[in-house]
């Protein structure tokens, strides 16, 4: 019988990546994302990949790239090196009892073993959660220049390509009224080939929200994302009621804690599932069923993660027999350079689920070499001499 592979190194390194045009958002404008990048060494040869990712540093949430570095560093290393790689669920639940939260840097964590085990068992990380519904999953775009002729041209040019069909307005910054028009105008200019969503990044007050959504259905608007403040789960609630189209919950969701009070409430209409923001693919697909056993519509949510992270919520969102709203994975397309040896497939309006061993990408070391922040230099933890057998 083969010896039990150990965990012998972890590696992280940030990785600062621009974007190929200013985002918009109502927190922040991203000219650049950062990548934290996590490598899981075993004494088989095996090497785990994960990626933790946030949306403009510290602006979205409490966690960023820098924070998740450090807590992987000093405080979810030491467990990890004394972990079975094997035993993902049992590593990932005593993580969970010796560091609070930090859910992005444990979802990057939990990507890179799950990345490890499909590789050693010859298994995708999709069939190692049960196996996917789907091979292609829908994609949306989000138009984020502010300018309603770029974003009217823009979104044309990916009709025209078939790579996008689904188009999602950041429309929290500014006066509401001037929004609700630019959405009104794209909406007009696309017709009948498009959905058009809008998302307010919690910007809005309860009362503003009541108002601008049913201006928002007249102008053709499909999905309202996260209109309030994500503590306000009574007014989502409330929203939700009044509303006749669907309101969505992002932000508010962080677990399946909070996905069972909005699902308690009849808090949202649809769920927007992400694995990071979720504490991990378990913790995200516990979100799904949760969704699922209300009556809740699912989407697949994104933090603009790159390759590494869009391919792990990929796997996960392709296992999903319910995805009423498709999924926003299009943070890859959104960065100038490409972190994966061969890019992740968008065509025909989806992004087909990479197949192979573990996620089913590879890095291409050359590139992120080329644009880590600290250019070459490691932080490495090594399994301690007296466990290593050396």
């Amino acid at each position: 019988m083969p010896a039990q592979p150990k965990i012998e190194h972890i590696e992280t390194f940030l990785v600062d990546l621009p974007t190929i045009r200013p985002h918009q958002l109502a927190m922040t404008t991203l000219s650049r994302q950062t990548l934290m990048i996590v490598r899981i060494r075993c004494s088989d040869g095996i090497v785990g990949v994960g990626e933790g990712t946030t949306i403009g540093g510290l602006a979205y949430g409490a966690e960023s790239p820098e924070g998740m570095k450090l807590a992987i560093d000093t405080y979810i290393a030491p467990h990890l090196l004394k972990s079975n790689p094997n035993q993902v669920a049992a590593t990932m639940a005593g993580i969970g009892k010796a560091v609070q939260d930090n859910r992005f840097a444990k979802c990057a964590v939990e990507t890179a073993l799950l990345d490890a085990m499909g590789k050693r068992t010859g298994l995708s990380v999709s069939d190692l959660l049960g196996g996917r519904f789907h091979d292609r999953l829908p994609v949306a775009w989000t138009l984020a220049s502010g300018d309603t002729s770029s974003d009217i041209a823009e979104a044309e040019a990916m009709l025209a390509k078939r790579r996008h069909n689904i188009f999602k307005l950041k429309i929290g910054k500014g006066d509401p009224k001037d929004n609700i028009a630019h959405v009104a105008a794209i909406k007009r200019a696309l017709g009948d080939q498009a959905s058009v969503r809008v998302d307010i990044n919690q910007a809005w007050s309860e009362s503003t929200a009541a108002r601008a959504i049913a201006a928002l259905e007249d102008a053709g608007c499909d999905l309202v994302e996260q209109p309030i403040a994500l503590s306000n789960r009574k007014g989502m609630a409330r929203l939700a009621l009044q509303a006749r189209i669907p309101v969505m919950a992002d932000e508010s969701l962080r677990g399946p804690e909070t996905a069972f009070d909005f699902a308690a409430d009849a808090a949202a209409d649809v769920f927007a599932v992400k694995i990071m923001q979720s504490g991990g693919l378990y913790a995200a697909a516990r979100v799904a069923a949760i969704a699922d056993a209300a009556g809740i519509g699912l989407y697949g949510g994104t933090m603009l993660e790159a390759g590494v992270g869009t391919a792990a919520g990929a796997q996960l969102f392709s296992t999903f027999p319910n995805l009423q709203w498709g999924t926003e994975l299009f943070g890859p397309l959104l960065l100038t350079e490409e972190i994966l040896t061969e890019p992740l497939n968008y065509s025909d309006f989806s992004l087909q689920v990479p197949t192979g061993p573990g996620l089913g990408i590879d890095l291409d070391e050359a590139k992120l070499a080329h644009f880590r922040r600290d250019r070459g230099s490691r932080s490495v933890h090594p399994m301690p001499k007296s466990k290593a057998g050396a």
